[in-house]
């Protein structure tokens, strides 16, 4: 269910992903609020659970993360036991940056970030490795046209 927020929280949600480097003075004063007013909004948005913490993110290339792979995985077993043992399996692999439950021909994705193909091979031998899956396949990206890119707060 949407929160009811009025157009100041949108732009506070709106600058907090942009750039959560902000400190709350700047902030306030490009939205136009006391710093107070602000740092009660910033709060609710925070209890609500609209706002989700601060974070900045890491040059992966830079790192030697050079490789990105969208692994596909197809499973026989759907019971709420065996998504729950996937997940918590999936969760122990470090390189593991996103992992969802889709619908369509496959039933899981997983976006693996690691060095090169021997890493994600070793991936690969841990995903496999202690939990029956029907198939996984890897999609590797050659190129990162978009990224975190900010949610559309307006619309």
């Amino acid at each position: 269910m949407a929160e009811k927020i009025d157009q100041i929280d949108r732009r506070i949600l709106d600058l907090a992903q942009r750039d959560g480097a902000l400190s709350q003075r700047e902030m306030a004063e490009r939205i136009g609020l006391s710093q107070n007013a602000l740092w009660r909004r910033l709060h609710r948005l925070e209890e609500t659970g609209l706002l989700l913490g601060a974070r900045r993110r890491v040059d992966a290339e830079r790192l030697g993360l050079d490789l990105t792979v969208f692994v596909m995985v197809r499973t026989r077993n759907h019971s709420d036991d065996w998504i729950e043992a996937f997940r918590a399996h999936v969760a122990r692999i470090p390189e593991v940056a996103e992992m969802h439950r889709i619908g369509g021909d496959w039933d899981y994705m997983l976006k693996v970030v690691t060095r090169g193909m021997s890493g994600y091979d070793s991936v690969y031998k841990r995903l496999t490795k202690g939990i029956e899956l029907e198939t996984v396949t890897g999609f590797f990206s050659m190129e990162t046209m978009l990224e975190d890119r900010p949610l559309d707060v307006f619309g």
